[in-house]
């Protein structure tokens, strides 16, 4: 492909960037709302269903350790493009699966595909910050993905209940915008000059800026009791809201993920003009407990309980997030900004992944319910640790 120069002003290009950021992150929610269509069709456990959704994350990892800072090497254009692209091939993928393996195929490729995005269009997003609007790029980096989210499950359960045939034409249209973006990189100018250095950069390890391991190390407990909130809810939230609460339509199922990322972005914007540690003390203590509203919600099975419990959650899950990404974005130089979101995703989707799959593996031994109960209790002594732990710092 062609480079076009500067087709888009860095104005347009940023706002670009930040867009992809939320496609990025609803292409992530938009298979949740048509898991229980898929498990009826294809016929699985819910072990399965939980190794689908770790598969996504162990091959983001394992992109974010090898290639998340290669747009610092390579430019973040052709970095973006293959993103993209790879992007377009799971939405593809998905849409036509009719077999387990299939579906692992795909959430596999959108495990490389976000991997390479989430770093990338994180550093790209800094690197075009307008002079004039400092911190405007860390507000952006927090709020549009988790508007994305909220927008994928959404339209997701939306379309499911507008047709049980929603599947195809939904990840088809995902895959043409996917293909859009990955044309229109080509016309924002190029924030990271090719250097040398790419080959050793590939060899697997979480590569933190010097400057920045004091203060990410501190709000590392913070970062993954999150996105374990994430996982919680992306994860098991359908089937909660299916057993525990009765809530049957995708809509319905696809609004509880909106309400966590909705309410996180709104929170994010919000607290825009507070201190990076006020707002991730902030953070912790709603995540503790809007988590510990969602148990007495899953125990007395209340469905207002539960609704009251979201968005408490979800600022939490959100202001939490932009607190680090804020502490920790002015401590990377120019070349640096690419390994340190690589190593800010690659300990959020640690989080995001490995408690799902032990969840999905006591399941069926312990239940969803109990299971439930010991995922909350883990989220809630790890906000309440990184809320002590920053009060002392």
């Amino acid at each position: 492909m062609f480079a076009i120069r500067h087709l888009l002003a860095r104005p347009a290009s940023f706002t670009f960037a930040a867009l992809g950021s939320g496609l990025v992150m609803a292409s992530a929610s938009a298979p949740s709302p048509f898991y229980p269509q898929l498990q009826a069709q294809i016929g699985f456990s819910p072990v399965v269903l939980t190794g689908i959704f770790a598969i996504y994350a162990v091959t983001l990892l394992a992109t974010l350790l090898t290639l998340g800072s290669a747009s610092d090497h390579l430019g973040r254009r052709p970095t973006l493009s293959a993103g993209f692209l790879l992007l377009a091939l799971f939405a593809l993928l998905f849409a036509q699966t009719e077999t387990v393996a299939g579906l692992m195929a795909a959430r596999a490729v959108q495990g490389i595909a976000c991997g390479l995005l989430l770093s990338t269009l994180s550093a790209t997003t800094v690197d075009l910050e307008p002079a004039d609007k400092p911190g405007l790029a860390a507000i952006c980096n927090s709020t549009l993905p988790l508007a994305g989210l909220a927008t994928g499950a959404l339209l997701a359960g939306g379309a499911i209940d507008m047709s049980s045939l929603a599947l195809h034409p939904f990840f088809q249209g995902l895959a043409l915008v996917s293909l859009l973006f990955a044309a229109l990189v080509w016309a924002c100018p190029e924030t990271s000059p090719r250097h040398d250095g790419i080959w050793s950069s590939l060899r697997p390890r979480v590569r933190i800026p010097f400057d920045a391991r004091p203060a990410f190390w501190r709000v590392a407990p913070a970062l993954f009791a999150t996105w374990a909130t994430g996982g919680f809810y992306l994860s098991l939230g359908v089937s909660i809201s299916i057993h525990v609460f009765g809530l049957t339509h995708g809509l319905e199922q696809g609004a509880v993920v909106t309400a966590l990322a909705g309410t996180g972005a709104a929170a994010c914007f919000l607290a825009r003009r507070a201190s990076a540690a006020a707002t991730l003390r902030f953070g912790t203590l709603a995540l503790a407990a809007g988590t510990t509203l969602t148990l007495i919600a899953i125990l007395s099975a209340s469905v207002w309980i539960y609704l009251l419990a979201l968005p408490f959650a979800g600022a939490g899950f959100g202001t939490c997030f932009y607190g680090a990404v804020r502490s920790l974005a002015p401590l990377a130089q120019p070349h640096e900004r690419g390994e340190l979101f690589a190593a800010i995703f690659t300990l959020s989707y640690l989080a995001f992944g490995i408690p799902v799959v032990i969840a999905g593996a006591l399941a069926t031994a312990l239940g969803l319910t109990a299971t439930t109960i010991g995922y909350g209790l883990v989220i809630i002594c790890m906000a309440l640790a990184a809320f002590f732990r920053k009060r002392g710092g």
